[in-house]
């Protein structure tokens, strides 16, 4: 069975501490037990869960959906956020884990990317150097999230294909977020083989697309 590799790249940093890195546990919890009622995702999503500070970290590598347990996200009391550095590190694991088709076998399907940050890029340089290569490495989507005031949606406008917007950074705006994504999750575990790009579901009314 080809996979769906899933990237979920959560931003950790500083600002994040608190009630909105609670929020995001709750909200991956929900996008965890949406995607398991789905039986063909339990077949082939794989996800990959890296969070980003000053530290790039691979909590969970790519992991197929019935084994993947949610670890714990802890948040620094402040510190940078190193998002070109994640992109970096996220290229690398896509290159590294994504199997490619031969004529021998198929390989899987196109990755998915989903980035989360509630503020702008603190390493802006390698930021930018780094948007050529996500657009090189095959990514079926590439999705942001800016959440709350400080988020720079037009940074992220660089690198990713869609982005929306969370207004507030509480439970409720991340739980709406979670099941969004769980939706294009499942969407593109039925369409990815017959589209190179995933057509991504209309949002609900918590997020506001960005582009």
């Amino acid at each position: 069975m080809r996979r769906l590799p899933v990237y979920l790249l959560l931003d950790t940093s500083g600002s994040m501490k608190g009630e909105p890195i609670e929020a995001v546990k709750v909200g991956l919890a929900s996008l965890i037990a949406s995607l398991r009622q789905d039986p063909h995702a339990l077949e082939t999503v794989h996800l990959c869960l890296m969070t980003f500070d000053r530290d790039i970290k691979t909590l969970v590598p790519l992991t197929s959906l019935d084994q993947f347990v949610l670890p714990e996200i802890m948040a620094p009391e402040t510190g940078p956020t190193f998002t070109g550095l994640a992109l970096k590190e996220v290229c690398t694991a896509v290159e590294r884990d994504v199997i490619k088709s031969t004529k021998e076998q198929k390989g899987d399907w196109r990755p998915l990317l989903f980035l989360l940050t509630d503020g702008g890029a603190s390493d802006i340089q390698l930021f930018n150097e780094m948007i050529p290569r996500v657009k090189q490495t095959g990514f079926g989507a590439v999705v942001g999230c800016a959440a709350g005031p400080k988020a720079k949606p037009e940074e992220l406008k660089k690198v990713c294909g869609q982005v929306v917007a969370l207004d507030t950074m509480d439970g409720h705006s991340f739980q709406a977020f979670f099941k969004w994504v769980s939706t294009a999750v499942s969407s593109g575990n039925v369409s990815m083989g017959a589209v190179s790009e995933l057509a991504l579901p209309s949002p609900p009314a918590e997020l506001h697309v960005v582009c």
